[in-house]
């Protein structure tokens, strides 16, 4: 709603200032209060629970009006920005006092979503990173900065992978050109804040011209970014969004890295869900991977766990180097736990670092960073005690900058105030004149008593007494029963119904004294404190690598922890294309179980070239969909460089996890269940590979029987005949699938196992060998407690479908051995499911052929069946 022009000097200035930052909430500094107007203070109002008032506008009118104490911005402005908006702080430019015309006022700080240092705002455990994003054609770029940390990245591909990369890094906000924002939100859903920026931040020269500035080069070739055009805009985009918001100073933002989508495991936003990675599925009620195995001392460890689980890693080497870590923690366990004591200490090194390289660490945060130093330096000297050559690396980075550490420890107070500019930050011992200063301060009381008593003997007033206000400062307050004892050289300020004020030439000089000396320790602490900074800045490099180095050395701890706490095994990793793992079991599951329950562990062996396919099949709630997420997270961890839980795994090296695992629907883009099933399971056909695991559960069951049990049977002949030949676990209730294990030589047939007992079912959770026909349903439904009536009328009609089928045995096995004539297809891949011998099957096939799956919306998919069956007449 556009709001009238007010007519009062101060709402022209604030509405001028707010017109600088469309789409923000300006906080407007009038005195001791931030004050909000018009629609920004009915929004503050709702947001922060405030006190909604109004103030007048000019000529009889009214203007609604909502504040908060300047002291307290700190804790209301982080529930602004988490409710979604951006925040432009205005604050007055120059003092009230040595002015008479409206004081000066601008913008010091934008705060977004994405671009904060407050630790209220921030999640401890979580980067905040805002994200930029560049396209061109089906290609794009995207880099990724958290300003709290300095952590700045940039990579360059398909739309897809960048869909992958937003999915893992979980940015905050999203910088995209205001032309494309229609088409972002179209492709990748509300998935955070998106800012529009104009097309000028993401012009190629510009954009090149300011990262070379910013890192005072000539060239990116040594960040290894030079031939990503697309990436440099999106990175450089971030940048020029810095200067927008008013953060300038970004000296800890000294390095930029490439993400290489070779280097890591592919894992696209529905594994990331199915998995349970990051956020259970349950809710509150769940608990997800990262929440299981976070056994990390500090928020810089934490933040690099949910990295690398969000981009696990291909480097065998890498993976070698983390689990000779975890051994030699494990092989010395009382050097493991006082190195995670000793972590704990640190605390969070990378934001320290990174505001006081935008100079805003308080006096407390410097001294937890001489605390944390002083805990680096410990764990060197632990480290150094250990004869294993695996920690040399870390070793060399840890540098516990000692004289520093003692500079911020002498010269700060252990006791220290809050905040700079209030007193009682620098210790005694570091500048005589402030020494001096504070012996004025602590011996003023002392002389004013003096004068206090000695005026008291010589008025004979027994009741005079030295007081204090802003108004007056230092006076004598005389009761009226005294005041004719008054001397004629006292100078009367005030008079109050029982007494009176008086001020002497004595009072006022040594006022003078105190109030300046006051002002002068403010002036000389912030002077000493600046100074301190400027050498704390001047380590930001160092103190990075040393928080980079501790948070990796946290997580591999952490690994060691957890796998002696929860029976881990070292895993095997190849460059082979099996994946081999003895008594596996659910990372997650097990330490939820019931206390006296035990974890049923199973096997599992996945090759290529011959046991490819593992058709699964079993009753409901036996465990079929939690076997299928256990393997997948076994290789997950094992791709992290974690130990796994099972007694052993070999695992060859997988690029790329897929999971199709649970109904759901997406009802804002117009998608059912089942279309959400079958894109999902389109994605991964579409980008197979030969190192790919492949996990599908209960696909087709959206549809009709024979609809799904036809695409389901389809869909294996297709991976089965691909040349990729992509490990895969089917789980599925159509127990006809049994019947390719003998018409295909990769596909194998196994079970989940269930006993049954006077008419009840015994889960025993344990992969066997063979296809199961039962899905003992009717048991389960039971268990539920359904009604008696509804579960004996279900039986009934099962007997009567079984005896019209001519199957009257409850469960059979499928054990046939396999043909030895198989249809393999000749050329790529080709499903047997339909014979296209009718001209117009050809046609339609030609037309259905040419279909590009993933470029359709749910529209065009039914406007295209539609005209198919007029086609052929139905």
């Amino acid at each position: 709603m556009k709001e009238k022009k007010p007519a009062t000097p101060l709402l022209r200035q604030f509405y001028e200032i707010k017109a600088q930052y469309p789409g923000s909430l300006l906080l407007y500094r009038v005195g001791d209060f931030y004050e909000t107007f018009g629609e920004d203070a009915i929004t503050a109002s709702k947001v922060l629970g405030i006190v909604l008032t109004r103030r007048a506008s000019g000529k009889g009118k009214f203007i609604e009006m909502a504040g908060v104490p300047h002291h307290a911005l700190e804790s209301y402005l982080p529930k602004l920005v988490q409710a979604g908006y951006k925040v432009a702080v205005c604050d007055q430019l120059e003092d009230p006092k040595l002015t008479k015309k409206l004081v000066k006022r601008g913008v010091t700080e934008l705060v977004t979503p994405g671009v904060a240092y407050n630790d209220t705002i921030l999640k401890q455990n979580e980067h905040n990173y805002l994200a930029a994003v560049s396209f061109e054609g089906k290609s794009a770029g995207v880099a990724l900065l958290d300003i709290s940390t300095g952590t700045f990245k940039v990579a360059e591909g398909s739309l897809e992978y960048i869909e992958n990369l937003l999915s893992g890094s979980a940015p905050k906000e999203i910088l995209v050109e205001r032309s494309y924002c229609d088409g972002f939100r179209k492709r990748f859903g509300n998935i955070a804040y998106i800012s529009p920026l104009d097309e000028w931040a993401f012009v190629f020269e510009s954009c090149h011209k300011k990262l070379c500035n910013h890192f005072s080069i000539n060239s990116l070739k040594g960040f290894g970014i030079e031939n990503m055009p697309l990436g440099i805009k999106a990175a450089g985009a971030i940048l020029f969004y810095m200067e927008i918001t008013h953060h300038h100073s970004l000296g800890h933002v000294s390095s930029i890295s490439r993400i290489d989508e070779g280097d890591f495991v592919w894992i696209d936003k529905f594994t990331f869900r199915n998995l349970e990675i990051f956020t259970p599925l349950a809710g509150v009620e769940g608990v997800s991977l990262l929440e299981t195995i976070d056994r990390c001392n500090s928020p810089m460890g934490a933040r690099r766990l949910r990295e690398w689980l969000a981009m696990p890693i291909k480097d065998i080497s890498e993976l070698t180097l983390r689990y000779d870590t975890i051994s030699a923690f494990q092989a010395d366990e009382m050097m493991l736990e006082k190195v995670r004591s000793r972590i704990g200490d640190i605390g969070d090194l990378e934001r320290i670092i990174s505001k006081a390289s935008a100079g805003k660490l308080l006096p407390r945060e410097a001294l937890q960073l001489s605390r944390g130093l002083d805990a680096i330096a410990e764990i060197r000297k632990l480290l150094l005690s250990s004869s294993n050559p695996v920690f040399s690396s870390c070793i060399e980075q840890l540098d516990a900058c000692r004289e520093l550490s003692r500079a911020i420890s002498t010269q700060i107070l252990p006791d220290t105030a809050a905040q700079i500019g209030k007193g009682d930050v620098i210790a005694r011992g570091v500048s005589e004149e402030l020494d001096s200063l504070h012996d004025v301060l602590s011996h003023s009381k002392e002389i004013l008593l003096d004068i206090q008593q000695r005026e008291k003997e010589r008025t004979g007033i027994p009741s005079l007494r030295i007081s204090y206000n802003n108004v007056f400062g230092y006076f004598l307050e005389v009761r009226n029963t005294h005041k004719d004892r008054v001397p004629p050289e006292w100078i009367r300020k005030q008079t109050l119904v029982s007494a009176e004020r008086y001020i002497t030439p004595e009072l006022k000089q040594y006022e003078e004294k105190i109030l300046g000396a006051e002002e002068k320790i403010l002036a000389l602490e912030t002077d000493i404190y600046g100074a301190l900074l400027a050498s704390i800045q001047a380590q930001v490099g160092i103190i990075q690598r040393n928080a980079s180095a501790v948070a990796r050395l946290d997580v591999l701890a952490g690994f060691a922890r957890l796998a002696l706490d929860n029976h881990y095994c070292r895993p095997q990793v190849d460059d082979s294309l099996e994946i081999d793992i003895t008594d596996g079991r659910h990372p997650v599951i097990e330490t939820r179980m019931a206390p006296g329950e035990e974890y049923v562990p199973n096997d599992l062996q996945l090759c290529n070239d011959s046991q490819q396919i593992i058709i699964l099949t079993g009753p409901n709630m036996s465990g079929k969909s939690a076997f299928l997420r256990q393997t997948a997270l076994i290789v997950l961890m094992a791709q992290i460089g974690s130990f796994v839980p099972a007694k052993g795994a070999k695992i060859g090296i997988v690029d790329k996890i897929f999971t199709r695992v649970g109904a759901s629907d997406n009802i804002s883009r117009g998608e059912s269940t089942f279309m959400v099933e079958m894109l999902e399971t389109a994605t991964i056909l579409n980008n197979l590979s030969q190192r790919s695991l492949v996990l599908l559960d209960e696909i087709g069951r959206g549809t009709s029987t024979y609809d799904g049990m036809s695409i389901a049977w389809a869909i294996v002949e297709y991976l089965h005949g691909s040349p990729k030949k992509a490990k895969t676990l089917f789980a599925t209730h159509y127990h006809e699938l049994n019947d390719l294990e003998d018409l295909h030589e990769r596909v194998f047939n196994y079970h989940i196992s269930v006993r049954e007992s006077d008419g009840k079912i015994i889960f025993l959770r344990k992969l066997c060998r063979g296809g199961v026909a039962h899905s003992f349903g009717i048991h389960v439904a039971r268990l539920a407690g359904m009604p008696d009536d509804v579960v004996k009328r279900a039986e009934a009609r099962l007997a009567e479908l079984e005896a019209e089928s001519g199957n009257g045995s409850a469960a059979t096995f499928s054990r046939k051995p396999k043909k030895s004539a198989r249809p393999t297809p000749d050329k790529g891949v080709q499903l047997t499911l339909y014979q296209l011998d009718d001209p117009l099957l050809l046609e339609i096939k030609e037309e259905l052929q040419n279909i590009d799956i993933n470029q359709m919306s749910p529209l065009d998919a039914f406007d295209t069946i539609r005209r198919l069956k007029k086609k052929i007449g139905l």
